[in-house]
């Protein structure tokens, strides 16, 4: 009996020893996880709740009011930590910000993106650090932005006089179309140096319009073999396929921009800033990529590949995200009609009917700027910052191990609808930035509101995506008076896809305010 014991003895203690050692030398088994969502299959994991009618942030703020404000999903193979408290989106891109700056080789990367050269979707490192510098301090800095007012000003005009004409033909307008021409022609002009609507046939304008459509629409497609790599081969979805024609036509659409601009460049003079000769012609974003990639070593990538896909990616950055929120302001004041009439008069007493809103007065609209605030609140432009990817592994300050390779999704659209931060959070209340949230702005320092992002991928385009907002907007109540198409509210529903669009268009009737020869002065 003894020898038994003995041996029970020596048993225990040896694997007791064993288990100790690995833990030890694993001690990976003691972190701490997040809480996972129920309802995984196998291989698949949580792809079956997520279909294509839904929305992804409404899907995952039900999931966040049942498994917590941080939690996590598997998408196929691919486990995704989903955060919807602002605590924990500031540890994210601040604290850990250079851990989850990478980006995830995805379909639409390698297919749409030129295979990482366009620099809102490049791998963190050298290349995208050299890009995202240029990007700010070249293309959108200050300088660059003031340099092209004449371009959003004369746009926005030829805009107003087309609206002034559409009301003398009678009947209703859809503003959600009108929103989508004019920010389209003042990004590709400010870009490509053309307007979008001008060259061609109606056909071809048509058709293009649909390639830069159906190319933002890519990139908001869940794509099977991102989540399951094993089936890449069989593109059961069919988006490669259309992803491969579509990266074709874009390529050949900017590919003949660059060829014009090469050529232009042999024979022109141009603006070093806005007081310049008047002989001399303005650089466009495009004629500034060609002067920078003059002198510069990108071994990854050829010059004329990265100024396709620098381009390619302002257009996607700069025109959607504007038109998307123009058209939820527009939506949102009609719905409200003594907010509409607040936002009137503030512009009335500050701009006179003999002339027109300028960059200038956009200072003075106090009120407007927190109609602008609030619609990004209530209907962010990009419900959810996707697209990140950690670099190694990390610990929150909770206490969870996140493992490299994790991606992170942030559901603003939660986050901003937070009643114990927004009281009445469904409420349309512009009031609200005027008096208890004053202090708070949209620039990424303050965690409650962020939709351009924040960290070291926030989006370099906020100043001039906020300036054309305010303007456009200032405008349009400046000089038309709008109202409803019927008694009933405008329909709110929104669409899928990587930006939150309004899925219905915006039927509604508009009045002149100012003089008509005041219209067809500008």
């Amino acid at each position: 009996m003894d020898s038994l014991i003995q041996l029970l003895f020596l048993v225990v203690t040896t694997l007791a020893a064993f288990f100790l050692f690995n833990q030890l030398r694993n001690p990976t088994t003691k972190k701490r996880r997040l809480p996972r969502a129920g309802g995984a299959l196998p291989i698949i994991g949580h792809l079956h709740l997520f279909g294509r009618k839904q929305l992804l942030h409404k899907t995952l703020a039900a999931m966040a009011d049942k498994y917590g404000p941080v939690f996590t999903v598997k998408l196929g193979s691919q486990e995704n930590m989903v955060v919807s408290s602002w605590e924990t989106a500031k540890e994210c891109f601040t604290t850990l910000d250079k851990v989850f700056a990478d980006r995830p080789n995805l379909t639409v990367t390698r297919l749409l993106a030129y295979n990482g050269a366009m620099f809102g979707l490049a791998p963190y490192g050298p290349y995208w650090r050299q890009m995202r510098k240029i990007a700010t301090l070249e293309l959108l800095s200050h300088r660059r932005i003031d340099m092209m007012s004449h371009v959003r000003a004369s746009e926005l005009h030829a805009s107003l006089k087309q609206l002034y004409d559409l009301w003398a033909d009678g009947g209703t307008v859809d503003m959600k179309q009108w929103f989508g021409d004019l920010t389209m022609n003042t990004s590709v002009r400010m870009i490509g140096g053309k307007r979008f609507n001008d060259a061609g046939s109606s056909e071809g304008r048509s058709r293009r319009r649909d390639l830069i459509r159906d190319f933002l629409n890519c990139f908001g497609v869940f794509v099977l073999s991102d989540a399951i790599p094993s089936l890449a081969w069989l593109d059961l979805q069919g988006h490669e396929r259309n992803m491969k024609r579509l990266g074709k036509e874009l390529d050949d659409l900017v590919g003949e921009w660059l060829e014009e601009h090469k050529e232009k460049r042999k024979t022109t003079k141009y603006k070093s800033t806005v007081v310049d000769d008047d002989e001399e012609e303005e650089e466009d974003f495009m004629d500034a990529m060609l002067k920078i990639m003059e002198g510069a070593d990108f071994p990854q990538f050829e010059a004329d590949t990265i100024t396709k896909a620098t381009c390619l990616n302002l257009v996607l950055a700069g025109s959607d995200a504007i038109m998307v929120t123009l058209t939820w302001a527009l939506s949102l004041l009609l719905n409200n009609p003594n907010a509409l009439k607040k936002a009137q008069e503030e512009v009335d007493a500050h701009i006179s009917k003999d002339r027109h809103v300028n960059d200038s007065d956009i200072k003075n609209l106090v009120y407007l700027e927190a109609v602008v605030k609030e619609t990004f609140r209530l209907y962010p432009a990009g419900p959810i910052i996707g697209f990140h990817s950690a670099l190694e592994d990390c610990t929150l300050s909770t206490g969870h191990h996140i493992p490299s390779g994790t991606r992170l999704l942030v559901n603003i659209w939660k986050i901003q609808r937070d009643e114990k931060i927004w009281p009445e959070p469904l409420e349309f209340r512009p009031e609200r930035f005027m008096t208890s949230h004053k202090d708070i702005d949209m620039r990424g320092q303050n965690f409650e509101l962020i939709p351009f992002g924040s960290g070291r991928r926030s989006c370099p385009g906020t100043s001039l995506a906020l300036q054309m907002i305010q303007l456009t907007l200032a405008s349009l109540l400046h000089c038309f008076e709008f109202a409803k198409a019927s008694d009933a509210d405008i329909d709110m529903t929104e669409s899928s896809g990587l930006t939150n669009l309004k899925a219905t268009p915006l039927e509604v009737y508009i009045t002149p305010r100012l003089d008509h020869h005041q219209i067809f002065k500008i």
